[in-house]
């Protein structure tokens, strides 16, 4: 019998670089009061967003992708031919098949990488961070591009008063790479299908196929496409207490404490979790806690990435810092590590 030729990968991984992009148009709460009945003090109090970004037509998932590949790539210090593979983690990419992460790693000049697209919602850079470590240690790839991006404006429903406000577009991409010590943790992941339910698609793609007169309509007469609604409660109850159980866990299994933490980045879901999160987490004082929503919105997939980079842009994080990442979200899944920042 033949034996095959173990794999040498490096030792450990690391994040490299990070980089993130954000639509130029800035939406306040006011543009979404046009079409729900609600209040700007409202949407702070449940939310804590003020802002959000929107893309334009031209600022397509690959376009936004691209913006923020290209600053992690140069934030890492490397050339885009040696990417060995593109993960892009996206639940608003609307072709199925092929993979928008071909196209990115073709117009980013890499050498073949192997590309693929994942749909783990709001956990999706988790799951992409933690396949990428994967790669690095068995040997497959040297250097890997993981992208979390959303247009979710194309997904949401303006009349929709539980949702109108959540969700903003953009990307977020870091460079995963080498590393001779560990720099990645042990990823506590998984999922709660029972549950799936919570935060869902209003209806599939294929009810065009049938009678377009029993689609769901707007206001006005129009075709309601597709969105993404959810059960608010239901998902802030099972976010504050069970993923504040698994942001420990993934403490326990890094082998730190709270106490150790420099940084705290959660999925940006709404600021009155990631509140409670804190207090459940007893994160002492001096650790950094992004709330990027205030201005970003919930950007699924991309708010990680872009919440990390813009705390390490704004100097409220820096190089070298320990990192607590969990992103949780439709499935329902969940992903949560302990990273070191680039």
């Amino acid at each position: 019998m033949a034996k095959i030729k173990p794999s040498k990968g490096a030792p450990y991984a690391r994040i490299l670089g990070v980089g993130g992009y954000r639509p130029t148009r800035v939406v306040p709460n006011e543009v979404i009061l046009e079409t729900i009945d609600s209040s700007d003090e409202w949407i702070r109090s449940r939310s804590g967003i003020e802002t959000r970004h929107w893309a334009s037509p031209e600022e397509t998932v690959a376009a936004m992708s691209i913006e923020a590949s290209g600053k992690a790539i140069a934030d890492a210090g490397i050339d885009a031919a040696q990417i060995g593979a593109v993960v892009v983690s996206t639940v608003s990419h609307f072709a199925q098949t092929p993979a928008i992460a071909t196209e990115i790693a073709d117009r980013l000049g890499t050498d073949k990488a192997a590309a693929f697209d994942i749909s783990a919602g709001c956990a999706g850079f988790g799951y992409g961070l933690t396949l990428a470590k994967g790669m690095i240690v068995e040997g497959s790839a040297e250097y890997v591009l993981v992208i979390g991006v959303e247009r979710l404006s194309d997904l949401t429903d303006l009349e929709d008063r539980a949702t109108a406000f959540l969700f903003g577009d953009g990307a977020g991409a870091v460079i995963v790479g080498p590393s001779q010590e560990p720099a990645i943790g042990p990823t506590v992941w998984g999922s709660e299908g029972d549950k799936a339910q919570t935060i869902k698609q209003t209806y599939a793609w294929d009810r065009f196929r049938g009678d377009l007169a029993e689609l769901p309509r707007d206001s006005k007469g129009g075709i309601k496409l597709p969105a993404i609604t959810q059960e608010g409660q239901a998902v802030f109850r099972w976010a504050v207490f069970e993923m504040a159980k698994v942001a420990q866990q993934a403490l326990d299994a890094a082998g730190i404490s709270a106490d150790d933490l420099d940084v705290f980045i959660p999925h940006q879901a709404n600021v009155r979790i990631i509140d409670s999160m804190v207090k459940t987490l007893k994160l002492p004082e001096h650790v950094t806690v992004a709330r990027d929503i205030r201005t970003t919105g919930n950007t699924s997939a991309a708010s990680i990435p872009l919440a990390m980079e813009r705390l390490l842009a704004t100097g409220e994080a820096k190089s070298g810092d320990t990192a607590l990442v969990i992103g949780f979200g439709a499935g329902l899944v969940y992903a949560a590590t302990v990273v070191t920042l680039p």
